[in-house]
């Protein structure tokens, strides 16, 4: 288990990939916010790849101005440390209030994710 995410949010994750992989069309709210403390980075989670329950679909903002949606794999993430080696982490606080495509729009306007 990758200790980014909760077991409960990984459930979620995977019932969101696997409504996209059996081809519904769907706008989720964002699972789990995930951020490097000393980089700048943030990942808006809203699925996981069911094939591999490691690949993560989401809003990716990697702090220079170009958030996009994109794939990212979590044991990837997981070994990740910024530049004082902090390593990605969990924000625990994290309440989605819109829709992915929504704050994929506000963090196009705004060169990266706001809230």
């Amino acid at each position: 288990m990758n200790r980014l995410i909760t077991d409960e949010e990984r459930a979620q994750l995977l019932a969101h990939g696997q409504a996209r992989a059996a081809g519904r069309a769907i706008d989720p709210l964002p699972v789990v916010r995930l951020f490097t403390p000393d980089a700048h980075a943030t990942w808006l989670l809203a699925m996981l790849d069911p094939a591999d329950g490691d690949t993560a679909y989401g809003l990716i903002d990697l702090g220079i101005s170009m958030p996009e949606l994109g794939t990212v794999k979590l044991s990837d993430l997981a070994s990740i440390v910024g530049p004082r080696q902090q390593p990605v982490m969990r924000d625990r606080y994290f309440q989605p209030v819109r829709p992915l495509s929504e704050y994929l729009r506000l963090a196009q306007e705004n060169g990266s994710i706001v809230d």
